[in-house]
């Protein structure tokens, strides 16, 4: 059984400290499963790119999920001169337990952002931008203007095709959608997480029917546009309602999913309780397959805008 743990958590962004208080399942700090040989990341011995996207970020004042979620392949993805953009600010409203993300309260929405997006990608060249954001309960719309502003300021270049990896938008789904399908991205994404059996522990104050039927409705909204999710495994999860929650996303018109290894960020997140082996990654990704999606990207550091360019080039072919 969970237990309600109040562990304070000090996170310092610039001249300000933010205070919160998580709730986590008692087992959190317990013994830590020792790291698998097939979750090993090499590093690359050149570092140069990586650096150059960092600071151009930094001089931007831009966020990276890349960054912000010690993603285990920012220095693959950042070699590779791609970067996820993390936008309306690097603080989340919520306290998702399994997540790096600071928690608290967010700043102002810097309204320049959109334009300095669309400045580094050109600068970056690159082909494919995936726009992701925090989660922002405190404004009206969940950050859906926000987002619709990026795409239309990205949109000014029509060699970039946008991937959007969006929030719930809590109780404003429908405001957001139709700001959204005013200019709508190229893929739609918002990920599932986990099986509804521990949602109450890995996504506190999320519903997983809000999140299916936030994915229907867009795809009733734009039936031509691809929609994406994605699951993290190794919290407990069984095989059968991994199953099941696939079967729930065809059934909302999910074309791409993802599935990957979720890995402790710090000692103060929810804790791993199983190593997901790489065969049995390929097991759920025939399942998957023989459920009826088009494309089915499966494996330990598999993430859901890892590789998102050739995820949406297989998708397209």
């Amino acid at each position: 059984m969970f237990r309600k743990n109040k562990i304070n958590i000090s996170y310092k962004d610039k001249k300000d400290t933010y205070l919160i208080s998580n709730i986590l399942p008692s087992n959190t700090t317990s013994s830590i499963l020792k790291k698998p040989k097939w979750l090993k990341v090499k590093l690359p011995s050149n570092t140069n790119k990586i650096n150059n996207i960092k600071n151009i970020l930094k001089h931007h004042n831009l966020h990276s999920v890349c960054e912000e979620a010690h993603c285990p392949n920012l220095s693959e993805c950042f070699n590779k001169g791609t970067a996820t953009f993390m936008i309306l600010g690097s603080i989340c409203t919520r306290k998702c337990p399994f997540c790096a993300v600071q928690k608290g309260r967010p700043k102002i929405i810097d309204i320049n952002e959109p334009k300095k997006i669309f400045n580094v990608s050109v600068k970056l060249n690159l082909k494919y931008v995936v726009l992701t954001s925090v989660s922002r309960d405190d404004l009206k719309d969940g950050g859906a203007n926000h987002f619709s502003n990026c795409i239309r300021e990205i949109r000014k270049t029509k060699n970039i095709k946008i991937e959007i990896l969006v929030p719930d938008f809590r109780g404003k789904e429908q405001i957001a959608l139709n700001i959204i399908n005013q200019y709508p991205p190229d893929v739609f994404n918002h990920n599932i997480e986990n099986v509804p059996r521990l949602y109450s522990s890995v996504r506190p104050g999320a519903s997983y029917i809000n999140s299916l039927n936030l994915l229907n409705q867009f795809k009733k909204m734009c039936p031509k546009i691809p929609t994406k999710s994605g699951i993290m495994l190794g919290l407990g999860e069984k095989k059968q309602e991994v199953i099941s929650v696939l079967k729930d996303l065809k059934k909302v018109g999910v074309s791409i999913v993802t599935i990957g290894q979720y890995m402790q960020p710090s000692k103060y997140h929810l804790s791993v309780k199983k190593y997901i082996t790489p065969q049995e990654f390929t097991n759920f990704k025939h399942a998957a397959l023989s459920i009826g999606f088009s494309k089915v990207f499966c494996g330990p550091l598999v993430r859901s805008s890892y590789h998102a360019d050739k995820q949406y080039e297989s998708y397209k072919i």
